[in-house]
Parts: C-alpha cells; sequence; structure tokens
C-alpha cells in the first residue's frame, strides 16, 4: 500500500491533477485480480462474486476484482491448479470438485448431511469448518465466502419418500455419493450431465432425477415428471460451493484490503443464504404451477436416508480418506 501510495503522490506532484484526475490515477494503481467461475452473469454465483468485486471496489482501498464468468478464462476443473500457484487470483468452485487432491472435500457433497440452510450455517461456522479451511491453506487456498446450495428428487413415476421410493427406478444423481447411496436404496444409476435430464425422461430412459433447485427449474423438468421433492425442512442434496482465492494472492494483500475483502464476503455470503432458500421455494411454486405433486420429506424419511449413507457413501468416504472417521463424526457432531 506504501508503494502504491508513494507513486500515487509522485505523480499528483509531477502532473499537478486536478481532485477529479487524482481518483483516476487511484484507478490506474489499482491492484487487479482475476476471478474466473464457470456460470453464466444471471447466475447465484456470479452474483455472489459481483457483490464482492462491488464491495471491494466501493471501499476504496487500491483493488479491484475483474471477473470471468462462463468459464471464459479457465473451464470450471482446469482452475484449481493454477489458483495454487498464483496464477489465478480468485474462483467460485463446488468444493467436491477439488476431492481428487484433498479427499476430505468430499464431504461437501454428501447425502444427508445437511440437512437446510440453518444446518449449513451452523456447518459453516463449526470445527468440521475450521478442519477443512487447515486443509486447503496447506494447498495454498483461502475461503473468502462461505456457501451451499440445495436440490431434491424429481419422478415420472411417483413420489420420492423414502429409500424404498427408488427401488427399481433408474435414476440421474448428481454426485458420486449420491449414486452410491441410491444404488444401496436399489435404484439403477444412469450418468448423465443435468442438462441431459429432460429428453432422458421424455423417452423413457430416466425415471427419475436429482439436481439443484434451480437446475430442476432452468431444464424445465416439470413437464416430464408427476412429483417433486424439494428442498425444504429436510433436503439430502446439499453443495458447498465457496469463493477462493490462492493464498499466494491473499498474503500480498495489506490490512485494508483484507478487511474490505472480508466486509465484502460478509455481505455476500447473507446473499448467497437469502438466495438460495429463494431458489428452492420458487422451484416448489413453479412445480405446483406445472400441476406436479410436491413430496416433502419427513425428519424419519431424512433419518431412513441417512441409514442407507451411512452403509454406502459415509462407509466409501471413511475407506478411502485418510482420518476419514474422524471428519465424518464431526461433520456430523454439527446438529
Amino acid at each position: 500500500m506504501n508503494m502504491f501510495k508513494a507513486k500515487l503522490a509522485a505523480s499528483v506532484a509531477a502532473i499537478s491533477m486536478s481532485v477529479a484526475a487524482f481518483g483516476m490515477s487511484a484507478s490506474a494503481n489499482a491492484e487487479t485480480l482475476k476471478l474466473s467461475h464457470q456460470w453464466s452473469t444471471s447466475d447465484v454465483r456470479h452474483k455472489v462474486a459481483q457483490i464482492i468485486a462491488d464491495e471491494v471496489k466501493a471501499a476504496d482501498v487500491d483493488l479491484d476484482i475483474q471477473i470471468f464468468p462462463s468459464g471464459s478464462l479457465f473451464k470450471a476443473k482446469e482452475q484449481w491448479t493454477p489458483m495454487t500457484r498464483g496464477q489465478l487470483d480468485m474462483i467460485v468452485l463446488p468444493l467436491a470438485y477439488a476431492g481428487g487432491r484433498i479427499p476430505a472435500t468430499n464431504l461437501t457433497l454428501m447425502p444427508a448431511l445437511v440437512k437446510n440452510h440453518d444446518h449449513a450455517n451452523r456447518i459453516n461456522e463449526s470445527p468440521f469448518m475450521d478442519k477443512i479451511e487447515e486443509l486447503l491453506n496447506e494447498e495454498g487456498v483461502v475461503t473468502v465466502a462461505k456457501g451451499w446450495l440445495a436440490g431434491g428428487f424429481a419422478s415420472a413415476k411417483g413420489c420420492i419418500h423414502k429409500p424404498d421410493d427408488v427401488k427399481g427406478l433408474q435414476i440421474r444423481a448428481a454426485g458420486k455419493s449420491f449414486e452410491q447411496m441410491l444404488q444401496g436404496a436399489g435404484a439403477s444409476i444412469a450418468a448423465m450431465p443435468s442438462s441431459e435430464i429432460y429428453p432422458a425422461m421424455q423417452t423413457g430412459v430416466l425415471d427419475a432425477a436429482n439436481t439443484s433447485s434451480a437446475s430442476f427449474v432452468s431444464y424445465r423438468i416439470y413437464e416430464q415428471v408427476k412429483c417433486y421433492t424439494p428442498a425444504a425442512e429436510n433436503a439430502l442434496w446439499f453443495m458447498y460451493q465457496p469463493v477462493l482465492m490462492s493464498k499466494k494472492t491473499y498474503d500480498k494483500l495489506n490490512d485494508a484490503q483484507k478487511d474490505a475483502l472480508a466486509a465484502a464476503a460478509k455481505k455476500a455470503e447473507a446473499y448467497y443464504t437469502e438466495e438460495g432458500r429463494k431458489q428452492d421455494s420458487d422451484s416448489v411454486q413453479v412445480f405446483k404451477d406445472a400441476g406436479v405433486e410436491i413430496a416433502d420429506l419427513t425428519d424419519e424419511d431424512f433419518a431412513a436416508w441417512q441409514e442407507i449413507a451411512k452403509k454406502t457413501s459415509y462407509a466409501k468416504f471413511v475407506e478411502e480418506t485418510p482420518n476419514g472417521q474422524e471428519l465424518l463424526d464431526m461433520a456430523l457432531a454439527v446438529k
């Protein structure tokens, strides 16, 4: 920061700038960070990033954040390495994408681990998330803003409440751990991106699907199903999708810049939670308007799914992950 100020003062003295021109010089000398993500500018995750960029700029701490949406700078799963090396400053990423490098992060997309948005917020402030942050720091990554998005199930055959309801169904699941749980409940798995759910249901290749609330609406799945099990008081599918920063970049920031970033993140996190809830409730209304039956999960339903998950997804995670049982217990301890 002192270096920026010294250069700015010299420039002002040399050409006798006006007050307005001084402001332009400050902007020109500001540090510019590159933030990459895979979504469109209408997506909630872009808007979270934009809040951070806008708030940091408004703080006037010689720091700008330039956002590259829609995979225009790096493809989604190609962002991690350049960020850890400091070649890319910031990303918004489903953290489970890093599961191959940091196995513990697979817990951030684990069935029946997070019940609802209030529970997600408690997890954000828990020793479990502190441990995840410690592991990220070791890999050269710092979390700027935390956020979870939820999802549910939709079926062309009938309502999905309990594990028995998926027996014999051909289902598209969102994530490896969900595939393991659903197979354990007797379903057959059809792997495909969420963009292919609609035609697969239309042609009878697929009986049911598990994806995010936003994807259920944007891909018009309500046109092909009889029943929708949304994310409500009990949800099986939650995915942690934080804003992350290269530790090399973060360590170069001065105290004023770090403070501005923290304040911006706090505002962005509040929006993230509010918008996540809204996406869930909005999806319910869309499906209702389309004449689709709504099937909320009870506490008993959630517990039944978690029992299946313990025998399948959780067991596999513990088997494959160093200190996996300890990490899982830490996550499950958050009530």
